[in-house]
Formats: C-alpha cells, structure tokens, sequence
C-alpha cells in the first residue's frame, strides 16, 4: 500500500543532469602520441551513436567505426564518447554526421590518416553505410 500523498512523491528535477552536462560541454581531446614515427592502427567502434533526421525527426541509429593512423597525438576515448553522444538530439542526415565527425577528429588530433564509417540501422527498408577518408597532405 502507498502512503504517499501526490504531494510527497518526488517529480523529476528541470535542471540538467550531470551525464547531459558532460555530454553537452564535451569537445574532443587529444593527447601526445607515446609513439611517435612508428605507424600503427587504431580501430574503435561506437555501437550506440544515434541522431535525428532532419526531415522527419525519426531517430537515426548507426555504428560509427573510426580507423586511424596517429601523428603527433590521439584522441582521448571518454571526450569522444561523449562527443558522440553528443548527437543524440541533433537534426543531422547520415551524410553530414559522417562528414562531421571526420572533420572534427581532423581538427582535434590531425592523423596521418583516418576513416569513418557510419553504418545505420536500416529504416523503411533502407540500409545506409556513409564512409569518409581524409590523408594528412
């Protein structure tokens, strides 16, 4: 039996939360290559990135693979966590998210070269796989 009044029971609170804050102040991070000159491979995969379609607003769920081959620094891997969370309330098509992550991961730690690919989960019947590559020049 509940004893509760209406007036006890605790309502959710407006303000943020600390996951959505750190989600929100989030940016990447790089920080110095233990082994520079030596070319070796970083693979990741983020299983859970989602965003908004710009059109109708559905959600949008992908597996986002990063491959890269750093220089002078690497990405920090909680920074881009919640740099990529940070797309879950975003009007952005599957095109431009690809896009836009590979010119922020550029600018954060310049790698000799990297490529990510968006592989969304299929809607309406439709299975889209973006790939973007950039090579440092």
């Amino acid at each position: 039996m509940n004893n509760s009044s209406p007036e006890t029971i605790s309502q959710p609170s407006q303000e943020m939360k600390y996951g959505e804050r750190n989600i929100a102040e989030g940016k990447l991070i790089a920080f110095a290559n233990p082994r520079v000159g030596r070319r070796y491979k970083i693979d990741i995969s983020l299983p859970e990135f989602t965003c908004k379609c710009p059109f109708s607003g559905y959600p949008d769920f992908a597996t986002i693979h990063i491959t890269y081959i750093p220089d002078q620094l690497v990405v920090e891997l909680k920074a881009l966590k919640l740099y990529i969370n940070s797309y879950r309330d975003r009007y952005i098509s599957h095109e431009e998210s690809a896009n836009q992550i590979l010119d922020d991961f550029v600018a954060a730690c310049d790698p000799l070269e990297i490529t990510v690919k968006a592989d969304f989960a299929p809607r309406g019947n439709v299975h889209t796989v973006i790939e973007v590559h950039h090579v440092k020049s």
